[in-house]
């Protein structure tokens, strides 16, 4: 049987650096044994099929071959269709009256709690808003991820250590999971 996963790549293609042509990524996981590859957009997102493996194997077979590959390290989160669909559903904000841009989902390796954002005073930062949910972290930027004061915040080393995190606007979480679900 085979299940169908989103890889989600850390750092790639941002700013000049860490490049991996999307091209080159689907060829790469062809020849891991994937099927359905498919990427979307330039910035580390790929859908495929797999007969083999679990998430933590997936992606760990998939980072260990891009640096060998390409030369670099590269973090890489795989999360299977059923999982996207409920962080879709599960989102606190309304994702539909919001613009994708004001809204984003960061992706963690491992559970998180409460209490690794405790210093975060969420009043300091409103009409900014942020959630947690399952290995994940909902961010309401109503100015968008670039101007993003809490954001800034989130996403510091400290707030961040021991975990892989990756984070994709809201239309990506939305594309994620309708590409791993056809």
């Amino acid at each position: 049987m085979t299940t169908k996963y989103a890889a989600l790549l850390r750092g790639i293609n941002v700013g000049g650096a860490k490049k991996v042509p999307m091209a080159e990524l689907r060829t790469l996981m062809e020849g891991l044994g994937h099927g359905d590859v498919r990427t979307y957009l330039q910035s580390g997102n790929a859908a495929f099929s797999s007969a083999h493996g679990d998430e933590e194997s997936l992606a760990a077979e998939l980072s260990t071959a891009i640096e060998q590959r390409f030369g670099f390290g590269v973090g890489v989160l795989v999360r299977d269709h059923r999982y996207l669909k409920a962080v879709r559903e599960a989102c606190p904000f309304p994702a539909a009256e919001l613009e994708a841009k004001q809204l984003h989902v960061t992706y963690f390796s491992d559970p998180v709690d409460a209490e690794r954002f405790a210093s975060v005073e969420p009043a300091a930062f409103l009409p900014e808003e942020f959630r947690l949910g399952d290995r994940a972290l909902y961010l309401y930027a109503p100015d968008g991820l670039g101007r993003s004061k809490l954001g800034e915040v989130l996403a510091r080393p400290r707030m961040l250590k021991g975990v892989l995190a990756t984070t994709r606007n809201w239309n990506t979480v939305v594309k994620l999971e309708e590409l791993t679900g056809v």
